[in-house]
């Protein structure tokens, strides 16, 4: 058959043949189109040599298509980003996809058996980006996942939570003056999308590096599940994979509000040590002048309020009751249109208790 188009000898015009994707090659493995495999891609042995690996779900599509990494864990008690993938993984919007799925849901095996964010050199892996093959273990890790994981990919989604006894609103952080992935980022729809310089050392920076885009989500609390932190993960990365051109059209739902958008943050921080008394919750906007906390010595003999600065919505805050002075207590992000937060964030947060894609079948 010369052309697409031409007719066959039944006198039928021919389809043209959609090609068919090449194998998929990674940690010395081959992953043949239209499956899914486990690769484990070594990283050290324990001192028990127990051995260690940076396991990555290959999820390779029929056709050929964009490649996506989403990570979880680099801070090892970032334990939202781990229910976040295996649910993408078990999700029916892969069926048929086009291209290629990496999901990492651990990173960093180390702080994640631990229930710590670092690793046992107590290093930070998103401070040790690009890494050394022959550098610490920190930086053999990082170094790895870029040449294993980033250098295969066009696009990356990388999922973080806030520290251990702090919570964060579910968030898209992103790079300053990059239209293209404030566009990814919109996609993702999480309530707010703040803009963010790069760190040093982080992944973000490195994978930037090497031209490969980045979406940064935080949201939830370290080593605790949250239902609508979750929820907002699954379909985030999924309508960002959508946009790619991975997934159907009919995957998953539009988030029915834009996100809010702010280039610019606080943190209101203790007065004094004492007891901390939280008037306001994670997504709560407040006006300035509003009295958010108090704090209050145990004897009941001092207590002195907190106030907010200026209008803005509240994107993070500590859980702890227990502070010391200067705590940062509550991450607040300026927003431009203050009249619009409290109806928006309702929606939002309806959108996601209502999400078809989190049925029972799927969730167990």
């Amino acid at each position: 058959m010369s052309e697409a188009g031409s007719s066959t000898g039944k006198g039928k015009a021919s389809k043209a043949r959609t090609p068919k994707a090449p194998d998929f090659e990674i940690g010395g493995q081959k992953v043949a189109p239209g499956t899914r495999q486990l690769v484990d891609i070594p990283i050290s042995l324990l001192s028990n040599h127990t051995p260690v690996n940076l396991t990555v779900s290959v999820v390779h599509g029929k056709r050929p298509g964009p490649v996506i990494f989403v990570s979880g864990a680099v801070h090892g008690d970032e334990i939202v980003g781990v229910e976040v993938i295996r649910r993408v993984l078990k999700s029916s919007a892969l069926r048929g996809m086009r291209g290629t799925l990496l999901a990492v849901p651990v990173v960093n095996a180390f702080g994640f058996l631990n229930h710590t964010r670092y690793l046992p050199d107590r290093r930070d892996l998103n401070r040790s980006f690009p890494g050394h093959s022959r550098g610490s273990l920190a930086g053999q890790l990082a170094h790895l996942f870029l040449s294993e994981i980033v250098e295969r990919s066009d696009f990356g989604i990388d999922l973080h939570t806030a520290a251990v006894n702090r919570v964060n609103l579910p968030q898209i952080r992103v790079n300053e003056d990059d239209p293209e992935i404030m566009s990814f980022a919109e996609a993702f729809g999480a309530p707010i999308i703040l803009t963010s310089p790069l760190r040093d050392g982080s992944l973000r920076e490195a994978a930037r590096e090497l031209g490969v885009p980045i979406l940064l989500y935080e949201a939830g609390e370290g080593l605790r599940f949250d239902e609508m932190s979750i929820r907002a993960g699954v379909s985030g990365v999924l309508r960002v994979m959508r946009k790619l051109g991975m997934t159907s059209q009919r995957t998953v739902r539009e988030p029915r509000v834009p996100s809010f958008k702010s280039s610019n943050s606080h943190w209101l921080r203790a007065p004094a040590g004492g007891i901390l008394r939280t008037f306001k919750l994670a997504g709560d906007f407040v006006h300035a002048g509003d009295v958010v906390a108090a704090v209050s010595d145990p004897f009941g003999q001092r207590d002195e309020d907190i106030f907010a600065r200026e209008d803005g919505l509240i994107i993070g805050r500590t859980n702890l009751p227990i502070v010391n002075q200067g705590d940062a207590l509550f991450h607040v992000a300026s927003i431009k249109r203050p009249s619009e937060v409290q109806e928006r964030m309702d929606a939002i947060e309806t959108h996601l208790q209502s999400d078809p894609l989190l049925d029972e079948d799927e969730i167990i």
